[in-house]
């Protein structure tokens, strides 16, 4: 995946793809992927220095690193962000069928974390039936809305919080979660807490 975020130097930019790449790593490790663990970062705030250009630019880029990496969307960047990099380059997924791809892959992401929160509640509690379980989701992106959509649809009581603050009503109101502040958010107890790597952690 590809970050745009608004690092304050390029050491923090650095330290973040570093650390990042390097969970990626780990990740394709233990599933059994023969593919490495990149990850890409791009310094910039991306509700404003985002354009057509600079994707497009970007997307050029990883085309002249012949397929030793292949980049999809992240904090920061969105499907539309990897139509605009595919228009330079094969090395990107999440794109549309009409563009060779299999779509967005928030939804699978969220479905992913969705069975892998089953799972740990069956081992803790013996069934993994989430409904009337308190859940925190830290992050209301593409994934994590996604995310709360599921947990719902499953009667669970879910709490979300984020540091964008429209997308954070926006999500609460359309799937009946409850807001609550990063600062109070592990002041209550959950069965669940999870965080969708929205607020970088240090």
């Amino acid at each position: 995946g590809t970050r745009m975020w608004s690092y304050t130097t390029e050491a923090e930019a650095l330290n973040d793809v570093l650390r990042l790449s390097q969970a990626m790593t780990y990740k394709a490790a233990i599933t059994g992927l023969n593919l490495g663990g990149g990850k890409g970062v791009i310094i910039g705030d991306s509700r404003v220095d985002k354009t057509e250009a600079l994707m497009r630019r970007y997307g050029r880029f990883i085309q002249n690193l012949n397929g030793s990496f292949i980049t999809t969307e992240e904090v920061g960047t969105g499907p539309k962000d990897m139509e605009y990099i595919r228009m330079e380059t094969k090395y990107v997924t999440g794109v549309p069928e009409s563009m060779g791809g299999s779509g967005e892959n928030s939804p699978v992401t969220a479905k992913g974390v969705f069975m892998g929160m089953k799972a740990c509640v069956k081992e803790l509690f013996g069934t993994d039936n989430l409904a009337g379980r308190t859940v925190a989701v830290q992050g209301t992106g593409h994934v994590g809305e996604h995310l709360v959509s599921l947990l719902r649809q499953e009667n669970a009581k879910v709490y979300v919080s984020d540091i964008n603050d429209e997308r954070l009503r926006r999500v609460a109101k359309m799937y009946g979660a409850e807001v609550i502040s990063n600062n109070n958010l592990f002041d209550i107890e959950f069965d669940v807490s999870i965080k969708i790597k929205k607020i970088m952690e240090k």
